[in-house]
């Protein structure tokens, strides 16, 4: 993250170096002179694109490679290369797998990233000095005069000074509607041209163009939003980091000072307490299970640009979505044609027919249109005299015959002071889910800009994107699963309550307008109470989101146009549709391929299968942590030297937690995840380790009351670990079914068969007498306390929540009835 934030500062750094220049207003025929542009481009007003501030692959390897684990487990390798004991270096293969998948998965996130290509336009005309010339788009300068024709991608933030154009700013907005530009009107960086032509001055370039602003921002990688897991895991880590140096100086100085121990026998000892306190294999079981959760995901055609996203979504309580695309089709449907009082039919003749004349006289060029020509396919065959696009300025599209002008549009925007006289039938249709458009005529001239008299409405078109088939069914997951959904649109709030009431969402007749929430209080507090948002803004989604998180939830956000990136970005889990906006697609967590929110709740059970049985692996792991670090401790305080080797240590990780773990991650698992990750796996891990450290310790001080050698205590306190391990095991694997009792069974055959035919590699040995009768003694009296102290901590941790009102009268019964089993 710091060089990313560097390389920003770079670039803003370059920002403030450009020298205030002289701006200038060329005519559009003319252009800027030689001189002038030159000027500029001493100056730094150039469109030079800007610089994403991502890591190169050299930094991404040697970020993995040089980290403060892989810096220990170095100096404990070459210690044990020093003294000779390279048996003990069977931890070194996990360590150079977690550090490759590092590497993979960093490498493979700044590709996508890297891959986010908001504007593509090399070249462009440009007139200086009265010439037209063809250059490349990062030659242009400030105050150019540039001519844009359809086709053309704009290059930066400009003005027109003469032409007209119909612009698509679909990737801005995500609305597909084509807008009309004319002079004096802006056009932004990131639009294309559809039809037209017109001479624009450049007013923005490369950095301060919105486009490369935006860019920025979403090109800036998150390596710190981590989810709960990862930061639990992340926590662990450095705790096990600040205590393993000094703890592992004391056992070397109390091995060589206090127990006159041999500097090999002091280092071995050491290497295996340290080995054992670090969860090197936790890091490559979660990679592994995310890994594999990514594989499954894409088979469904859903893409996951970043793995960790998973969990995140599986602990989301808030999911904020769009209307269009998310809950109803992306199409749209005309529904119905209502005329008005003023409509007479024995005078004006078909009103079905005038549609259909105006509908004729249109290109097909939005949504809209493709819909209205569709279902109105007859007309009288008169032929337009002229004709007016589409702007999101004015809010209407209109057609000229010799004796009429139609028009189509917005209520509120062609219909002006009359709207009120009509606001009760158009809010009567609204509330039906449909979007209303009023049909009429005008009588004033059509001159492209804002109505100066009000349209004579002859009737009402409905149209509306039918809901999508599962839309219920997936809305209804997410009420039983305890999501809260929240609709963002920027349409009519009745139209989006009804839209949502007909897809089955929970409270969707709270709805509110959101052009009336001025301040942040009234954002915070609309967010909260409210479900259902019309006439949203792209800066309005942003504060939502920001609200949602501050409020203490979890957010998934799904977007699919550029202006909903920056809202993408902050939100918890974003999730993009591939149909929609390339830009929203790169910088989201996950994209959905077929554009398919129905199979969203199939995301949420991998995210749950993961986080699950990572969380009830990772305990195991947890268990040889606590046991090493409580055995050491022991060993400190009752001066005896830490009684296992390295490659005992790797043994009893290898068949009784890393092996199981691995095929447990990978089983199915839909439980709702509850509490926190790091809280349930250190309760369902303390019962075990205290156990594992008790019976250990016990037999190290009871081996040497009556005289047993070291290395028939080592070897029988590996025993006594696996014992312990498998009890854990099998406990964790309840209920039992054929793959866990298989795996079970062969990760007890596998460490017999280590021991006994790999017993050099592992350190293991015959035992005496004296130590196989210690070693059964202490062997049955593992099973009584595991359970004692698992219904101890049972309890501890039932009776602290009920302090604290956090039990329910359902988990008190719970709570007897287990107790009661176990005893």
């Amino acid at each position: 993250m710091a060089r990313s934030r560097n390389k920003k500062t770079e670039i803003e750094e370059e920002i403030e170096k450009r020298i205030p220049t002289t701006r200038y207003n060329p005519d559009y025929k003319v252009g800027l002179t030689a001189q002038q542009v030159q000027e500029h481009r001493l100056h730094g007003w150039v469109n030079r694109a800007v610089d994403p501030p991502s890591k190169t692959t050299k930094e991404i390897v040697h970020e993995n490679v040089f980290t403060y684990f892989n810096l220990i487990f170095l100096v404990l390798a070459i210690l044990l290369c020093l003294v000779g004991s390279f048996r003990d270096l069977t931890f070194l293969p996990v360590i150079i797998a977690n550090t490759l998948i590092g590497i993979i998965q960093e490498v493979r996130a700044k590709k996508v990233l890297d891959n986010l290509t908001m504007l593509n336009a090399p070249k462009a005309t440009v007139v200086r000095d009265g010439k037209r010339s063809s250059i490349d788009a990062e030659e242009l300068v400030v105050d150019d005069i540039v001519i844009f024709k359809a086709g053309a991608q704009v290059c930066a933030d400009a003005q027109v000074c003469a032409g007209e154009v119909q612009v698509n700013e679909s990737l801005l907005t995500g609305e597909s509607d084509e807008i009309t530009k004319r002079a004096g009107d802006q056009l932004m960086s990131g639009s294309f041209i559809i039809s037209g032509q017109c001479h624009a001055r450049l007013d923005k370039v490369g950095e301060d163009s919105y486009i490369s602003k935006l860019t920025l921002e979403a090109k800036e990688m998150q390596n710190g939003e981590q989810s709960e897991m990862i930061r639990s895991l992340d926590k662990l880590v450095k705790c096990v980091g600040v205590a393993i140096i000094p703890i592992g100086i004391i056992l070397v100085a109390q091995s060589l000072v206090f127990q006159n121990a041999s500097f090999h026998s002091s280092i071995t000892s050491m290497v295996a307490a340290v080995i054992g306190m670090i969860p090197e294999g936790l890091y490559l079981l979660a990679s592994v299970a995310l890994a594999v959760s990514s594989i499954r995901l894409a088979q469904q055609k859903v893409l996951l640009h970043d793995m960790k996203c998973i969990e995140t979504l599986a602990r989301v309580d808030v999911l904020c979505v769009d209307k269009t695309g998310t809950i109803t089709e992306n199409t749209m449907k005309v529904q119905e044609l209502i005329p008005t009082e003023q409509y007479d039919t024995e005078k004006m003749g078909s009103l079905r027919l005038m549609v259909g004349d105006f509908v004729s006289a249109m290109t097909n060029d939005n949504i809209t249109m493709a819909a209205m020509k569709e279902y109105f396919t007859h007309s009288s065959g008169a032929k337009a005299i002229s004709k007016t696009g589409f702007s999101s300025a004015t809010k209407y599209s209109s057609a000229t015959f010799e004796d009429k002008t139609y028009v189509l549009g917005a209520p509120e925007f062609v219909l002006l002071d009359d709207y009120e006289q009509h606001k009760e039938k158009i809010t009567e249709l609204a509330s039906t889910g449909a979007r209303v458009l009023v049909f009429g005529t005008y009588a004033a001239e059509i001159d492209g800009r804002a109505l100066t008299e009000p349209v004579t409405p002859l009737g009402y078109i409905l149209l509306a994107n039918p809901i999508r088939e599962a839309a219920k069914e997936t809305f209804q997951y997410f009420a039983e699963q305890g999501v809260e959904v929240k609709v963002i649109s920027g349409d009519n709030p009745v139209t989006v309550s009804r839209v949502a009431k007909t897809a089955g969402i929970k409270n969707a007749e709270n709805y509110v307008d959101a052009s009336s929430l001025e301040t942040e209080e009234d954002i915070k507090k609309a967010i909260l109470e409210k479900t259902v948002f019309g006439r949203v803004t792209p800066n309005q989604k942003r504060q939502f989101v920001q609200a949602l998180k501050e409020a203490g939830k979890t957010v998934a956000m799904t977007g699919d146009g550029v202006n909903d990136v920056l809202a993408l970005k902050d939100a918890d889990c974003s999730i993009a549709m591939a149909s929609g906006s390339e830009a929203a697609a790169q910088a989201s967590q996950i994209v959905l391929l077929e554009s398919d929110f129905s199979c969203m709740p199939q995301v949420v059970l991998e995210g749950r299968r993961v986080v699950n049985n990572i969380q009830r692996s990772a305990s195991l792991f947890l268990v040889k942590n606590i046991f090493s670090f409580l055995l050491s401790l022991f060993s400190v305080v009752f001066m005896f030297t830490y009684p296992l080797e390295p490659s005992q240590v790797s043994l009893i990780s290898m068949f009784t937690i890393g092996i199981p773990a691995f095929f447990l991650a990978l089983e199915p698992n839909k439980n709702i995840i509850k509490g926190h990750f790091l809280t349930n796996v250190f309760l369902k891990a303390l019962p075990a380790a205290l156990t594992d450290a008790l019976a250990v310790g016990a037999l190290v001080v009871f081996g040497k009351t009556f005289g047993v050698g070291e290395q028939d205590i080592s070897t029988a306190a590996t025993m006594l670990l696996a014992i312990v391990g498998f009890m854990i095991l099998y406990k964790i694997s309840a209920p039992m079914n054929k793959l866990r009792a298989g795996i079970l069974g062969g990760c007890i055959a596998g460490l017999l068969f280590c021991s006994i035919y790999l017993n050099q590699l592992f350190a293991i040995s015959g035992m005496t007498t004296k130590c196989i009768m210690l070693f059964v003694v202490f062997a049955i009296a593992t099973e009584p306390v595991l359970r004692y102290l698992t219904i101890l901590l049972g309890k501890g941790r039932f009776y602290y929540r009920r302090l604290r009102g956090k039990t329910s009268l359902e988990e008190e019964a719970q709570c007897a009835v287990k107790n009661k089993k176990q005893m």
